[in-house]
């Protein structure tokens, strides 16, 4: 079965991707990070604008790799305050949003960390996480774009964080969209990667748009299909405490289930039966080891999981951080070619 969007690719290679045309629909992005949802959209032949990323490393970074028309270096709050922004970014076909969702994941410490400030990482200013979201929802509110799309984690429709999920909901709808609420599986569009995502899609109500249809059954790939290529000089010997249990441990479990005192906590051995779990940006955490039991993964074998493009410039910052940082680009192509062949093609004839 042939994949929409390869996971293997290049950006030497221009965009969009093969078999898919050029548009003219434009879209812009909010914390944008490393650009996996630019390049997705690039992918679906759309035209990217650039976006907004408070961190100054990774700003650097997504300008090495896409070259955008705009780019705010700045926290999202003193962007909504901006009074000088491109008549452009109010004619949005897409704006785009993945909040940072650590208060919100279901490995995280959620309600303990709620409304507290938080450095998101090294270098930062300090803010307070779980309301990014309504933040994002400002800018929704103020660019008033045709459709917003907004990326976060499955805990953000789980448990008691149920109640800020209706918010949002609520709130976009009161200011004149209509909003629908996914729940996609990135193992399922065609990425090596078990990723499980919450997406809140929404258009203004002006479009008398058909309820938007995401179903996606490509087929799994499994990490036997990832090629981890030339790993000599890049294989190395796994931590003392990893060692001994990566040997025994299978099906893609974390090595805290076999560890006597729990010390590899989201760390995982790959199966080669299965699909890679999901990558996770902490650097403390999430570290995967390759199924051999041998070494942990290349920055190569990344990149194809995360299905980011094999030729990216990550200018001496961490690969795996970047990549589970980001939403996998074909993960976003998928849905932005969908959103485009059942809403903006059909656009002109429902205003």
């Amino acid at each position: 079965m042939k994949h929409l969007f390869k996971y293997k690719w290049y950006l030497k290679d221009g965009y969009p991707a093969p078999g898919i045309s050029k548009n003219n629909y434009n879209v812009f992005g909010t914390f944008i990070c490393g650009g996996g949802s630019t390049m997705g959209y690039k992918l679906a032949g759309f035209n990217h604008l650039g976006g907004v990323e408070i961190d100054k490393r990774i700003s650097e970074v997504y300008k090495i790799n896409h070259n955008p028309k705009y780019l705010y270096t700045q926290d999202l709050r003193e962007f909504n305050k901006r009074t000088d922004l491109p008549d452009e970014l109010y004619k949005l076909d897409i704006l785009d949003g993945s909040p940072p969702c650590s208060s919100f994941s279901m490995a995280g410490n959620r309600e303990k960390d709620w409304n507290k400030n938080k450095v998101f990482r090294e270098g930062q200013t300090k803010q307070i996480l779980d309301d990014l979201v309504f933040v994002y929802c400002e800018t929704i509110l103020k660019l008033k774009p045709k459709i917003f799309i907004l990326e976060n984690v499955k805990g953000l429709i789980s448990g008691n964080a149920k109640v800020y999920a209706k918010s949002i909901i609520n709130k976009l709808e009161a200011g004149g969209y209509k909003v629908q609420l996914f729940l996609l599986n990135a193992a399922s569009m065609g990425v090596p990667q078990r990723r499980e995502r919450v997406f809140f899609i929404g258009h203004k109500k002006e479009y008398q748009f058909n309820k938007l249809s995401l179903a996606f059954n490509e087929r799994n790939i499994l990490f036997k299909e990832i090629d981890a290529g030339d790993i000599k000089g890049k294989e190395y010997n796994l931590r003392p405490s990893h060692a001994p249990y990566a040997l025994i441990c299978k099906g893609g479990k974390s090595l805290s289930s076999v560890h006597p005192k729990g010390h590899c906590f989201n760390t995982y051995k790959q199966d080669n039966n299965l699909v890679s779990a999901t990558i996770v940006a902490d650097n403390g955490g999430g570290i995967m080891i390759h199924s051999s039991g041998k070494r942990y993964l290349t920055d190569d074998e990344y990149k194809q999981i995360g299905s980011f493009p094999m030729d990216y410039h990550f200018n001496n910052m961490q690969a795996k951080y970047i990549i589970g940082m980001s939403v996998p680009p074909v993960m976003i192509a998928q849905i932005a070619n969908q959103i485009k062949l059942q809403w903006l093609m059909n656009c002109n004839n429902n205003v």
